[in-house]
């Protein structure tokens, strides 16, 4: 059996739980080391063994990287008891940091995966501080393995532009983890609502782009119960002046906390028609180039994803003719949306979903084993190439 040893930067991070669970479906024993946050998500699960370095906030940076230089000078005591891993996997640069040591204290020859699924606004910046941190990912990630991240845009746009790294790279796009390997044939379409019942449109997952609960609590209002806004998961609360209060004073807005992943996916999305796949929490970067969770959970249950066409995102649905793009995501532009959205409009949307390839949505058991058996076969170094998890395409260096 492959052992793993996993650092998260977030012990409270769904994604960090998905990847366990990725990592476990695959065969693989599966050791988390890293931060606490707000939580531990995976504090109900007797077989993965936790190790934490330490407490981190959001959105300080400061504080973070000596929360990782104290982790470092202590990390040959926290994993006195670990069992010896075959491969590590580093979550973000914070981790990164810390996984050659880990790698030496274990003997020196364990091989690194950097797991990047987001590109911090700080590795974009033109002046110094963007220059010091991609130097240090070049540093800290010079003799890694294997670089894992979830969009090609990532890859054309950052890891082959700027980034100091040239590492193979693994394309894991953020499908649905299908443990059982039932959901390609399962399908629950979203019904059109009645007659004087609204549209309801869902807002899941990570909440930290205050532009977007700025647009979708103004349409709610405009729209005067037309429409109702439904919101989940967990708020980035640094990111806005009052979440709470703006969520509890907005007409026809709710908000219904955490949900688990995968878990809880088909009743929620069951609950909804549209989803809100459009994200400015870093405009014009990060946000242009990701592939969300929310992309593959909506296209899976049925729910339509709405998305800006000049967006990854919006490329990708336009590919497959799914789902909804706008050209600007203004409140006039979806207001004139809805109110020319009838049951007909809706469930043709609903229908090319329905008609899609399933698998193109969800991660089953076969690519979990894949996952594991990459990792498993990594070397101390590698050429430097690209494949994708599901269909090995293409390849070429990352820089």
């Amino acid at each position: 059996m492959t052992e793993i040893l996993y650092l998260a930067h977030d012990l409270s991070d769904a994604a960090v739980r998905r990847r366990v669970l990725m990592l476990k479906t695959g065969g693989a024993r599966v050791t988390v080391a890293g931060f606490q946050r707000a939580g531990n998500v995976l504090a109900d699960d007797p077989d993965v063994p936790i190790v934490v370095l330490g407490r981190t906030a959001d959105a300080k940076m400061g504080q973070r990287m000596a929360a990782v230089l104290g982790a470092s000078f202590a990390l040959k005591q926290k994993l006195a008891h670990v069992r010896k891993p075959d491969v590590i996997v580093a979550r973000n640069l914070e981790m990164l940091a810390l996984a050659g040591r880990a790698s030496r204290l274990f003997g020196g020859e364990i091989p690194v995966a950097y797991e990047c699924l987001d590109i911090h606004r700080l590795l974009l910046d033109e002046g110094a501080k963007g220059y010091m941190l991609r130097l240090a990912e070049g540093h800290f990630g010079r003799n890694a393995s294997l670089l894992l991240t979830s969009s090609p845009a990532f890859i054309e746009n950052y890891f082959k532009q700027r980034s100091r790294l040239d590492l193979p790279t693994l394309l894991v796009e953020n499908k649905v983890l299908d443990i059982e390997g039932d959901l390609a044939t399962a399908w629950r379409r979203p019904p059109a609502p009645a007659v004087g019942q609204p549209w309801r449109i869902g807002w899941f997952g990570a909440l930290r782009c205050r532009k977007s609960l700025q647009i979708l609590t103004d349409l709610a209002a405009r729209l005067e119960g037309r429409v109702e806004i439904v919101l989940r998961g967990r708020p980035a609360h640094t990111e806005f002046d009052d979440f709470d209060g703006q969520v509890g004073q907005a007409p026809h807005v709710e908000f219904h906390g955490p949900y688990r992943n995968p878990e809880d996916l088909g009743d929620i999305y069951g609950d909804i028609h549209f989803a809100w796949a459009i994200d400015f929490f870093e405009e014009g970067l990060n946000s242009r180039w990701l592939l969300p969770n929310r992309l593959y959970e909506s296209s899976l249950y049925g729910a339509v994803p709405i998305a800006l066409a000049s967006t990854e995102t919006g490329r990708f649905l336009q590919r497959r003719s799914v789902g909804l793009t706008v050209e600007a995501a203004t409140s006039d532009q979806l207001v004139n949306l809805f109110n020319g959205m009838d049951r007909e409009r809706y469930n043709d949307l609903v229908g090319t979903i329905a008609a899609s390839d399933r698998k193109s949505w969800i991660t089953g058991p076969e690519e979990c084993r894949a996952l594991v058996r990459h990792l498993a076969d990594l070397p101390r170094h590698a050429d430097a190439k690209v494949v994708s998890l599901s269909s090995p395409l293409h390849s070429g260096g990352t820089s």
